[in-house]
């Protein structure tokens, strides 16, 4: 699976096996990850729909959560990774969350679905009024760092918070200047 044929799009009802099937990818993933924030297993795949598209319209957001869009990445019919679009920054994602946060598979990593899903996502960003965007990973996560700067990235500093056991690398893509 390249991705040369991935899709970003919002996650559908036909998508609930695949994104059960991500959600266990990363829970036993080292170190376990969240694919899913707020998911709940004990409730239809219809109401975590209508809690996604609830969020992106800033409805019901859980405390310290700004309105957001999460977008999955799918390569024939599967999902390999996500993103999650943030329309705006508070106090926290200024820090260390960013404007966008993405994910892929385990088993998908290493064939350009991250730096697939961060080009695409760009016209989305600009789509919400956004000039330019904030990104944030660890400080070792080099794969990251790439794909980050190979769609404009420029590096603007550390970060140190209290809640992280690494430093966050702070990155600002000018949304003009990437083509958005």
């Amino acid at each position: 699976m390249e991705s040369g044929n991935l899709i970003l799009r919002p996650l559908c009802l036909e998508d609930e096996a695949s994104f059960l099937d991500a959600i266990a990818a990363f829970r036993n993933d080292t170190p376990p990850f969240s694919f899913a924030s707020h998911h709940d297993a004990t409730r239809d795949f219809q109401h975590h729909l209508r809690l996604l598209e609830d969020w992106s319209q800033g409805r019901s957001l859980p405390a310290g959560w700004v309105p957001n869009s999460f977008l999955v990445g799918v390569v024939d019919g599967r999902i390999v990774g996500r993103i999650s679009i943030r329309h705006h920054l508070n106090d926290s994602l200024e820090r260390v969350g960013g404007h966008i946060g993405y994910a892929v598979i385990p088993e998908c990593r290493r064939r350009g679905h991250a730096r697939a899903m961060l080009r695409q996502s760009l016209p989305i960003c600009a789509g919400l009024g956004l000039k330019r965007i904030l990104l944030t990973c660890d400080e070792d996560n080099l794969a990251s760092c790439r794909v980050i700067e190979s769609c404009g990235g420029v590096f603007a500093g550390l970060c140190d918070e209290p809640e992280t056991t690494l430093q966050k690398r702070r990155y600002w893509i000018e949304l003009e200047s990437a083509g958005a």
